[in-house]
């Protein structure tokens, strides 16, 4: 490089920035097919990426044995009328890319050499439920899935990291696996919940990337196992006092992460620390990658913002 980056103005820094996001933009543009020709949109790049996320997902429930058989299901959205998802009868740890299935909002197969999950149904009504869900998993995790048999919802209030990422846990009615009446057994509780229980089955997890969805599976099976183990030194446990509650709730409120206990709430107090709540400002779901920006004004402010974190670095260092 000719130049020192420190010797950079404000303006030569924003500009640099302004170039490399337009290029992104375009590039992404391009890598995306129109809605109106599916098949391009499933071979499209955004799609190829995508489909590697499912598979390594897949390999990872498999892997820590939350799915066994040709068990779970897994899928993402590709547009707001399109979803990739794993095929039936094929375990999750093996799959490859020409396995999945491109399936629209009504479970229409629309793409693929392997018919789609018969749970994907599952997926698709939980995605017209909640726009913020971009991807979905369903796996049978065995300490989650023990307290769904048993009927059995872990106390809460115990784990920061449980009551930020999932809080309380939501239990679904069995329904028989496949049918339009499991698939809807969960819409009371989707929007609120984001990791469900399905009785006598296993658990879904909604999120913003497939990766983050699997996330809520892990936190949710070790807080199941973690809450059984401690019990059985002391019962009842002792939960977090209800003012730190608050705090936790505020910075779950300020990521934008679903909570049942917000349908009720009152103001949160702003937790303490560094971190700044801006009721106003994108939650964590909007800053997702997936977010489209649409207007230039979107554009400059994203500018601005990564010129004021790279000024900040670089004030820094001097």
């Amino acid at each position: 490089m000719a130049y020192q980056i420190s010797s950079l103005d404000e303006a030569s820094i924003a500009q640099m920035v302004r170039r490399a996001l337009e290029t992104h933009l375009e590039a992404r543009v391009s890598d995306s097919a129109d809605e109106s020709d599916p098949y391009k949109l499933f071979h499209c790049r955004r799609a190829q990426a995508l489909k590697a996320e499912i598979i390594a997902v897949g390999k990872k429930l498999w892997q820590r044995q939350y799915v066994d058989g040709n068990g779970g299901n897994i899928s993402a959205r590709i547009s707001d009328k399109y979803v990739i998802c794993t095929p039936t009868m094929l375990s999750k740890g093996d799959l490859r890319p020409e396995d999945l299935a491109l399936v629209d909002l009504d479970n229409n197969m629309i793409a693929g050499d392997r018919p789609q999950t018969s749970e994907v149904a599952l997926h698709l009504e939980i995605y017209k439920a909640v726009p913020q869900a971009q991807a979905v998993v369903h796996c049978h995790p065995p300490y989650a899935t023990a307290h769904a048999m048993a009927g059995v919802i872990p106390q809460g209030n115990l784990i920061p990291e449980q009551e930020v990422f999932i809080g309380p846990v939501a239990l679904a009615p069995y329904e028989t696996p496949g049918t339009l009446e499991f698939a809807r057994s969960v819409l009371p509780m989707a929007k609120n919940h984001n990791t469900i229980l399905l009785r006598n089955h296993g658990i879904v997890c909604w999120a913003d990337t497939v990766t983050h969805a699997e996330w809520n599976a892990e936190i949710i099976d070790t807080y199941c196992k973690t809450s059984m183990i401690a019990s059985q030194l002391k019962s009842p446990l002792t939960e977090i006092p209800p003012d730190k509650i608050d705090e936790i709730l505020a910075i779950k409120r300020h990521l934008g992460f679903p909570d049942a206990r917000f349908a009720e709430e009152r103001e949160l107090p702003q937790a303490k620390g560094n971190l700044v709540r801006n009721p106003s400002g994108p939650s964590y779901l909007e800053r997702s990658p997936l977010r489209r920006l649409e207007t230039r004004e979107e554009i400059e402010e994203l500018v601005r913002l990564v010129t004021t974190e790279l000024l900040t670095v670089l004030d820094s260092r001097d």
